[in-house]
């Protein structure tokens, strides 16, 4: 089994998310709610987003009780500590270059992929954050200023994560030099990957589908971790995961969220019948080596997470 974090390392990756959600709530009922964020509340959130996403129990995916046999839990919580730092420049530097830092960041402490969606989905909202403003006004605006030179250091970050799923040549390859910027590149690959559309739709799913259904989980009294699981199934339930897409085709990733509406309708997180259902949902995904592994979703997940406690509403 893989080695624990360090203890006093994931001391203080907790002690910081406390404060931050402390904040949060502080901001929620703050009317200049809208002002910049400093470098550490948007690090700290980053970091809490992230580990509140690694540990709830979402089927398929990484959690405290599975590891993948490339990437462990502690992996995730690792690059959770790592991205942070990165994210908090995100002002001082343009999008593709946090990415890239980003992305370089982990490889240090992970040898696996472990958040090159995570990276890409919460640059610009980090960028938003620190800027001030409403935050998807700001973000559409960070997303609208994407350059060529973005496209160049994100093409860079990907490359280096070593992203699956990418063998088929496409318009506006990563493999080779971006001729447009970020998001006019992001808009090409919008059909096929849901990081993408997010920068071509200006984070629709994060914010119209996502927020309030963590909202409302949370509204109706479940914890950070089980509304976490809630949301996952009810995105996953909206929108087929564009990496079991590219891994085992549409079809196969629309089986998935059939499935995922199916364990909602059965109660999900709630109830024994929807725990039970939950249970054989995470069991068919893992058989095969994790080749049904919803891994957008997940990240999909950290960017609604992010928001919220940017919004202070977790």
């Amino acid at each position: 089994m893989a080695a624990r974090v360090p203890v006093l390392c994931r001391a203080a990756s907790y002690t910081m998310a406390r404060m931050e959600v402390k904040q949060a709530r502080r901001r929620s009922s703050d009317p200049a709610a809208g002002a910049r964020r400093s470098k550490d509340a948007v690090a700290g959130a980053a970091q809490l987003a992230c580990v509140l996403e690694a540990s709830a129990e979402k089927p398929g995916n990484i959690t405290p009780r599975h590891d993948f046999a490339d990437t462990s839990y502690e992996d995730m919580l690792r690059s959770a500590i790592a991205l942070g730092p990165e994210l908090g420049r995100a002002a001082e530097r343009g999008v593709g270059d946090t990415v890239l830092a980003a992305v370089r960041a982990t490889r240090r402490v992970a040898g696996a992929n472990t958040n090159l969606g995570i990276a890409l989905l919460l640059t610009p909202l980090a960028r938003a954050a620190l800027l001030g403003g409403t935050l998807r006004r700001r973000a559409e605006e960070v997303l609208r200023a994407l350059t060529l030179d973005d496209a160049r250091a994100a093409y860079a970050a990907i490359r280096t994560a070593g992203a699956g799923g990418l063998d088929e040549p496409v318009e506006q390859d990563v493999r080779a030099a971006p001729t447009m910027g970020l998001r006019d590149a992001m808009a090409t690959a919008a059909d096929r990957d849901s990081v993408a559309a997010e920068y071509a739709n200006g984070y629709a799913v994060t914010f119209e589908l996502g927020l309030p259904a963590l909202a409302g989980a949370l509204d109706e009294g479940l914890g950070p971790r089980s509304a976490s699981v809630e949301l996952y199934l009810a995105l996953l339930a909206a929108v087929p995961d564009t990496l079991v897409a590219r891994k085992r085709g549409r079809r196969a990733a629309e089986r998935v969220s059939a499935d995922a509406a199916r364990v909602l309708a059965a109660g999900g997180v709630r109830g024994d019948a929807g725990q039970a259902a939950l249970q054989a949902f995470d069991a068919s995904l893992r058989r095969d080596g994790n080749a049904l592994n919803p891994g957008t979703t997940a990240d999909l997940v950290t960017a609604v997470l992010f928001v919220a406690l940017l919004e202070g509403l977790l």
